[in-house]
């Protein structure tokens, strides 16, 4: 009798190393899925040495919750290996499988017909032993599959959501179905400002395009219904990676995030939204003609149905609700046309004219004809005159007009200093010549 107690055999001493693996799972209940994925996905980080084996190494997810319900169902029994048929890699040798199961585990992104024909080409497996089929089938069974190496390289998530309304706005862009007008097809773009906690629309708008203007001024109109946010959320299209929009959250003190390139699970909550938006309202305005229709289509949407719905995050809250809470953060208008204004630089011509956004503006101060000067208008107002900043001073423009220039007086100017003073060199000589110093006849 031996000495000492161990397994009976190798399959008893892998149903045991199996047990202590999900010893852990076994102490305590766990009182959702949610905590016992979790669980699992610690005991998946931890690299452990299975018998037999000379390396140690981690289990998948998907195989140690098996294992967690195979022994709840049947014990230590159930945890027993089963035996393999033919065409699973039987007629492999130990250093043949271990050599094909570490080649994966280096390569998790290489097929498993291209490590085959790899290891069959070099001499290092034997031709025909095993079908790329086969192999597949060892690589699933042992956790090496690409499913299940993705799952487990990918960082786990984990929701977040802002402290309160107004902490956080997420804006973006939906591409709505396309809207006939006559004969023409006319594309449809919906941006759109969503509050992160409250999950309520501050500001939508339907437009034809997707630039930056028109995201601008959808913005300006959130702010001034509700004041400024601690912070906007974008993601890194052309319409919010540019200087205006960085520039204008800078000047009024809003901080602005890009999410991670090609990272749409990040963009979650903007891209739920979009799905209810489609789901319940755009893929139901093929018969509207007009942008202006569907914007009084989403208006309607909100106030009747999204605000007013009870939604899934806010424990029974509706947007609407939830919203009200919100601390504002009112802004000055002054302080928010500081904001949009925009600079450049432009030479004044000789005449005192200068050509801004297509139109034609001339400046009273004739010192600045000829000068490179910079330029200031107010893209909150654009119907507002631009100006020159000059010296701490912005010298107003004014529209060129030129039938009231032709008929301006032109005023004599009164001679001073050596303007009054007479050169006349012929005059000069001759009263020299004469003696008549005095010009006297």
């Amino acid at each position: 009798m031996a000495d000492s107690i161990g397994p009976k055999d190798h399959a008893e001493a892998v149903a045991l190393f199996r047990a202590q693996v999900i010893g852990e799972l076994l102490l305590c209940e766990r009182t959702s899925h949610g905590e016992l994925a979790e669980a699992i996905r610690q005991l998946a980080a931890r690299p452990v040495r299975a018998p037999g084996a000379l390396v140690a190494r981690c289990f998948s997810p998907p195989t140690i919750q098996r294992w967690y319900y195979a022994y709840r169902q049947g014990g230590l029994a159930a945890l027993h290996p089963k035996s393999r048929s033919t065409g699973n890699g039987q007629a492999l040798t130990d250093a043949e499988r271990e050599l094909l199961l570490a080649v994966r585990r280096d390569h998790p992104r290489v097929s498993a017909s291209l490590i085959l024909r790899t290891l069959e080409t070099t001499g290092k497996l034997r031709p025909g032993i095993l079908s790329r089929q086969t192999l597949r089938r060892l690589y699933r069974s042992e956790g090496l599959d690409r499913q299940t190496l993705k799952q487990h390289d990918a960082q786990p998530r984990r929701r977040w959501e802002a402290q309160a309304p107004n902490a956080l706005w997420h804006t973006d862009v939906c591409h709505g179905p396309a809207l006939t007008a006559g004969k023409r097809s006319v594309p449809l773009r919906v941006h759109a400002l969503l509050d992160d906690h409250s999950r309520y629309v501050v500001a939508i708008q339907a437009c034809p395009t997707e630039r930056e203007s028109e995201m601008l001024a959808l913005t300006v109109k959130a702010l001034r219904l509700h004041g400024a946010p601690d912070m906007i959320y974008a993601d890194n299209g052309p319409t919010y990676v540019g200087d205006a929009l960085s520039t204008v959250c800078g000047r009024l003190g809003i901080g602005l995030l890009h999410a991670k390139p090609h990272d749409p699970q990040a963009r979650g909550k903007m891209e739920r939204f979009w799905r209810t938006l489609r789901e319940q309202c755009l893929d139901h305005v093929g018969s509207l003609g007009s942008h202006h229709d569907v914007q009084v289509r989403l208006l309607a949407w909100l106030d009747r149905h999204y605000h007013v719905t009870p939604h899934s995050s806010l424990m029974g809250k509706t947007p609407a609700e939830t919203f009200e809470t919100a601390p504002r953060k009112p802004l000055d208008e002054p302080l928010l046309r500081e904001a949009l204004v925009a600079h450049g630089r432009r030479r004044i011509r000789r005449d005192g004219t200068v050509q801004i956004a297509g139109k034609e503006f001339e400046v009273e101060q004739g010192f600045l004809a000829g000068r490179l000067v910079a330029i200031g208008r107010s893209l909150l107002t654009p119907t507002e005159a631009p100006w020159v900043e000059h010296e701490d001073q912005r010298l107003v423009l004014k529209p060129v007009d030129a039938k009231a220039n032709a008929k301006a007086r032109r005023l004599n100017r009164t001679a001073r200093g050596i303007d009054a003073v007479p050169f006349d060199p012929p005059t000069a000589l001759l009263h020299q010549a004469t003696g008549n110093k005095d010009g006297d006849q």
